[in-house]
């Protein structure tokens, strides 16, 4: 039995790393219903600009993410202000076409910079501490702190959506950009603000994956995955919906590796074909 409580557990501290990749998406779509197919990369970008710094100076990850974080703030402001404010309409498949494109810039533009050779955030003894909670069920301290971490971004994001005079404009032009504009709110700007909230929470995912595990030019489509099927499991534009979606999927993926080694990553699949049969609006109702 205690074997899987730990398992759940588990199960749950790797779905607070896959809130940390979904929520930005989750936000995107929320706001402008845009499917950023570059979401992954831009991840993975993250990590490889904290590389950078590590590699010549030798600093702390934990010291990289506010810095990485304010950077990729600037470029999705910058990259939806100047190119994906063009692309926004009725028709989705524009937006889904150029972030496509900017995929394959990304992933090939890293491999030619860093190589195709496996990178990892060094993090010391913090990589291998844990935490004995009693009955045989031991958790890592950084599995759990990335919990703690993602669970703290999604209350802060919550809040800006609902007490502040910005994440009020979120709402407004989600919900009718051309009432809004009469309000004086600028939609592209707004867009532009979306985005760039989601780069930053994309560099904070970006630094803590690559301190928790390795990453190469190749392993953005991955974390897109992850993040998309918690969004879709948690549903579309529910912000406490996509963590709890991530953590689910998190879950199944930790009960497929205890029934088998190789069945991790399909079961977490079969939980998203489930809820796309049954219920594809998502679990949870839209709150923002």
């Amino acid at each position: 039995m205690s074997d899987w409580i730990g398992t759940i557990i588990q199960g749950s501290l790797l779905g607070g790393l896959y809130a940390l990749f979904a929520i930005g998406l989750s936000i995107t779509y929320g706001v402008m219903r845009v499917v950023n197919i570059a979401h992954g990369d831009f991840i993975v970008l993250s990590a490889y600009l904290a590389l950078i710094p590590i590699s010549m100076l030798g600093v702390h990850p934990f010291v990289l993410i506010l810095p990485v974080a304010i950077v990729m703030f600037g470029i999705g402001y910058l990259l939806q202000r100047v190119l994906l404010n063009r692309t926004i309409g009725p028709d989705i498949l524009p937006p889904l076409l150029v972030t496509f494109g900017l995929s394959i810039l990304i992933q090939n533009g890293l491999l030619e910079v860093f190589t195709a050779d496996s990178q990892a955030l060094q993090v010391g003894e913090l990589s291998t501490a844990s935490l004995a909670l009693g009955g045989g069920i031991t958790i890592g301290l950084f599995p759990l702190l990335v919990f703690l971490v993602s669970l703290l971004l999604t209350w802060g994001i919550s809040l800006l959506f609902t007490k502040t005079s910005v994440g009020m404009s979120l709402r407004a032009t989600s919900d009718d950009p051309a009432t809004a504009g009469l309000m004086g709110i600028r939609a592209k700007h707004v867009y532009a603000m979306a985005m760039g909230l989601s780069f930053a929470l994309v560099a904070v995912g970006g630094v803590l994956s690559g301190a928790r595990t390795t990453f190469t030019p190749a392993s953005g489509p991955a974390s897109l995955l992850y993040a998309f099927e918690a969004v879709v499991i948690g549903g579309m534009g529910s912000l406490w919906g996509t963590f709890a979606g991530a953590v689910i999927l998190g879950i199944a993926q930790a009960i497929g590796a205890e029934v088998n080694a190789g069945f991790g990553v399909l079961f977490g699949h079969l939980v998203f074909l489930a809820v796309l049969i049954f219920k594809p609006t998502g679990l949870f109702a839209r709150t923002k």
